[in-house]
């Protein structure tokens, strides 16, 4: 087996050295808006499939630059290599790991395409550093980490963006306006859902860690696990330790949408049904579910996740459906569809720049760019961010929730005003999580 030294210098004809040592503190005199002309210099962490669509999208913002890409797996480093010779025309210097790009003065920003396990400990640590962020949905892995996540944007002053890329999209943005200016009325509901059909991961086999994966720093923060051949580099998503599940893997896009057009925060109840129907494998969360959200002013929320099982009769893998006295619209990322209460199609808008396949693992297309560009002139001209992290942490919380009811299998209800759970210890027991020894997020 290839060391992970030589592979990397196999994979990289060259890369500069990164001084180690101790994390440095916030650059206090770095300016909060860039001039016009000057170059952002950017990390993205993690590569595999989300990592690429970042990559993608910042190689089209002028003035912007991938100066590494960090992986702790040294054969997914060097594809990428690869992959963005052909395709942004250079090889960003590369580094395992993220605590020396952190240590990097020049570095103006970290897009974080991680495992769900480090979003919220990487995000925090990369404020810390004087870093701004663009961190993958979820934002975190549980509700403490998201109160973290929140509070640590606001002590550091720094921006965060979530990766729910439809907040940028032309015709959503159209759709939010006209549903606030009456269009289908009174709203009362959001339907949100996802479809795929996933198949059995199997019962995984304890195996050598491959000398070519950093197995500890690819952990970071969860606790200690066996290395079994199932769970690297996607099925973690499916393991409680590192992943949150469907609701939160792509149900997180559409609960954001539906939230953002009924004008709603914090539910008042949340109820989970579903289970888990498909295979007998190593999946830990359900593959079915249903979840409803009940907000103030009759208001409500529904989300169902089809995780291995097209939803029948036949419809579009993914999307949302607003509800109101007048009418409807369903949203997706290509287009935008207003119905009447008859349910006739009264008009419809496409997204000039229509994404990618919306449910492969990579979910690439041009919502990135324009996501990622909003971010960018955030930073450079303090344009308003379409999803900010104290917004996107409501979206993130709302799939939390529906992951606890569904554990609990009771309805829990929801302190709107901080959104803690009442009375509900069972419930209450999910709201952090145990970390490694030594890798605890603080502030």
């Amino acid at each position: 087996m290839t060391s992970r030294r030589n592979f990397i210098k196999k994979t990289v004809a060259s890369s500069a050295a990164v001084t180690l040592g101790s994390m440095v503190l916030p650059n206090l005199g770095y300016s909060n808006f860039l001039g016009a002309n000057e170059q952002l210099n950017v990390a993205v962490i993690g590569i595999r499939s989300r990592g690429k669509a970042h990559v993608a999208a910042i190689h089209k913002y002028p003035n912007a630059k991938v100066a590494y890409s960090c992986d702790v797996d040294d054969v997914i480093l060097g594809e990428h290599n690869k992959w963005c010779q052909e395709n942004i025309g250079y090889v960003p210097k590369v580094e395992n790991d993220f605590r020396k790009i952190l240590e990097d003065k020049d570095i103006d920003a970290v897009f974080i395409a991680t495992p769900e396990h480090w979003h919220a400990p990487m995000a925090i640590m990369a404020l810390q550093a004087g870093k701004h962020v663009y961190v993958e949905k979820p934002c975190s892995h549980n509700l403490l980490e998201n109160e973290m996540l929140i509070a640590a944007q606001k002590k550091y002053g720094k921006k965060v963006q979530m990766g729910n890329q439809q907040r940028s999209a032309k015709t959503s943005i159209q759709a939010i306006k006209e549903i606030r200016e009456g269009i289908i009325g009174d709203v009362f509901k959001g339907e949100a859902y996802y479809s795929n059909n996933r198949k059995s991961i199997g019962i995984g086999k304890k195996i050598n860690v491959p000398k070519t994966l950093d197995w500890d720093l690819w952990q970071g923060p969860a606790p200690r696990k066996d290395f079994k051949d199932n769970i690297h580099p996607y099925n973690w998503h499916w393991f409680k330790n590192w992943g949150t599940g469907e609701v939160h893997n792509n149900g997180t896009h559409e609960i954001d949408i539906c939230r953002w057009a009924l004008g709603v925060e914090l539910p008042k109840s949340v109820t989970s049904f579903g289970g888990k129907y498909a295979y007998k494998d190593d999946w830990e969360f359900v593959d079915n579910q249903q979840v409803t959200y009940q907000f103030d002013n009759d208001k409500f929320i529904t989300w169902t996740g089809h995780s291995r099982g097209i939803m029948q009769p036949k419809r579009p893998g993914r999307g949302a459906t607003i509800y109101g006295s007048k009418g409807a619209i369903t949203l997706s990322r290509n287009n935008y569809k207003l119905f009447g209460l008859d349910g006739k199609l009264i008009k419809i808008i496409e997204e000039a720049n229509q994404s990618t396949d919306l449910t492969d693992t990579r979910g690439a297309g041009d919502l990135d760019g324009m996501h990622i560009a909003n971010f960018f002139d955030s930073i450079r001209e303090d344009e308003k961010l379409h999803s900010p992290i104290s917004d996107a942490g409501i979206s993130t919380a709302l799939c939390h929730y529906g992951n606890i009811a569904q554990d609990v299998e009771h309805t829990i209800n929801i302190d709107t005003k901080n959104g803690k759970i009442i009375n509900d210890k069972p419930a209450m027991k999910h709201w952090g999580r145990e970390y490694e020894k030594g890798w605890e997020p603080k502030l």
